[in-house]
């Protein structure tokens, strides 16, 4: 029987020359111009479903852009797979940074650089490509379903309702997704946990109009100072959140998970030099492994008002506002965090400003258990692999639509990806190492089999 390695290497050319095919769609969600090219890009999956192997695809509507859905039932009696990935990108500015063209690939060092090269258009296309190697070599073993939305990177707006509206279809076991990271080249990880978000806008207003800072400083607040104050009390001096009620629903790591995640190689003063800092800071009792991946956190950030421009003006600002978000634990919901927020921020400050606070993003956290089936599936792939057996993670980041999955289909979603930290995804010279897109294409097979058995 043909192997996945060897079908990768008979086929390595073709694959690179259809994944090209995708990233040179410019696919950019958040901008309106590209509307287009969400099409484009949809109408490209479905054909790329169709040749390897699907019993049909069809790009669907969503009150947003569209999404191409795909399947493959070998038998209704067997479990279903489920593969999420987005097809859309995030914009390329500042472009003047970009050492190649962002939609045109190109092949340098052992990497390809584009934008989408990663996210989530190299990792997903590893999907198509495992998907093809299990339906042409008659080893498919159980049901695969696709799913490939087009507004991930601007929060997935759209992909709820469809959910809802279309639970029949989307009916799986498990939700495979590769739209995360790796610790390091050779050395797999399962990401098991996603931090959840809230986050908002706050305008802070005093007097009604601009005022002389000479004539009126020190009779009248200044909205900038009352501002800095406020937020300066939304966390203490251990740097854990004031906010009254904030950690009611967050469920503790026990001492086990918390040693099993400080088993993740980190090296502090590397982790230190590579972002300029001398010192590290978060919630006192935790390291940083912990602080962000189990732990909450509070963050401003942008805050502006009066005058920035070059010189000096002497004005007292008649407003001041900031965005502020907090990165929540599973068990924290963030419309909860939203009240509880906007009541704590409001009853802060002083008689002599008002206060507007504006819910602009959030979405829910999310974990997997270790002994879940398909978490198991995962880690004897990666282990047949890469020959190291996986560390689970917790990530710091947030996917909302991961919560919204498990929330409206009732199932869990296993985070296996394939990029690295260095591969520089939402920023100028996006790349992904071809070893690991081959060894992703590798993996994916195993992880069905292991699943299915």
């Amino acid at each position: 029987m043909t192997t996945p390695r060897e079908y990768i290497e008979a086929n390595k050319e073709r694959f690179l020359d259809e994944l090209f095919g995708l990233i040179r769609i410019p696919s950019i969600s958040s901008e309106p111009a590209h509307k287009d090219d969400m099409y484009r890009a949809a109408e490209y999956w479905k054909k790329l479903l169709l040749d390897a192997g699907a019993d049909n695809a069809e790009v669907l509507e969503t009150e947003g852009n569209p999404v191409t859905y795909g399947e493959k039932i070998i038998d209704p009696a067997k479990p279903t797979v489920l593969v999420y990935a987005h097809m859309d990108v995030m914009p390329v500015d500042p472009i003047e940074l970009w050492k190649t063209e962002p939609f045109e690939p190109v092949i340098k060092d052992g990497k390809i650089w584009a934008r989408g090269a990663d996210d989530d258009k190299g990792q997903g296309f590893m999907h198509a490509k495992a998907f093809e190697y299990m339906v042409k070599t008659n080893t498919l073993p159980c049901n695969v379903k696709f799913m490939i939305e087009g507004e991930e990177e601007i929060g997935s707006p759209s992909l709820g309702a469809f959910c809802e509206q279309n639970k029949a279809m989307l009916q799986s076991d498990v939700i495979l997704v590769s739209d995360t990271t790796m610790l390091a080249p050779g050395k797999p990880s399962i990401t098991t946990g996603l931090r959840g978000l809230a986050y908002w806008q706050v305008e802070v207003t005093g007097p009604n109009r601009d005022l002389h800072s000479g004539l009126y400083g020190g009779a009248v607040a200044n909205p900038i100072n009352i501002l800095c104050s406020m937020i300066n009390q939304c966390t203490d001096e251990n740097n854990a959140v004031t906010i009254l009620g904030f950690y009611d629903t967050v469920k503790n790591a026990s001492v086990a998970e918390r040693e099993l995640l400080n088993k993740r190689p980190f090296d502090e003063e590397a982790y230190k030099q590579s972002i300029g800092v001398d010192e590290l800071q978060g919630e006192k009792g935790y390291t940083s492994i912990e602080r962000t991946g189990i732990r909450p956190s509070f963050d401003v950030c942008g805050i502006w008002g009066g005058y920035t421009g070059e010189g000096a003006k002497t004005v007292l600002p008649s407003k001041a506002y900031a965005k502020i978000s907090t990165r929540l634990v599973p068990n924290q919901d963030y419309r909860e965090i939203n009240k509880l927020f906007e009541d704590y921020f409001k009853s802060i400050a002083p008689k002599s400003v008002r206060v507007k606070v504006e819910a602009l993003h959030g979405g829910q956290g999310y974990v997997c258990p270790i002994d879940h089936p398909a978490y198991l599936a995962a880690e004897k792939a990666l282990l047949d692999t890469y020959g190291v057996k996986a560390i689970p993670v917790r990530s710091g980041g947030s996917i909302p639509i991961i919560s919204t999955f498990e929330q409206v289909l009732g199932v869990k979603s296993i985070l296996m990806g394939f990029g690295l930290e260095s591969d520089a995804i939402h920023s100028p010279n996006e790349n992904f190492p071809l070893d690991n897109f081959f060894e992703g294409i590798e993996t994916i097979p195993k992880f069905y089999q292991y699943f299915a058995e």
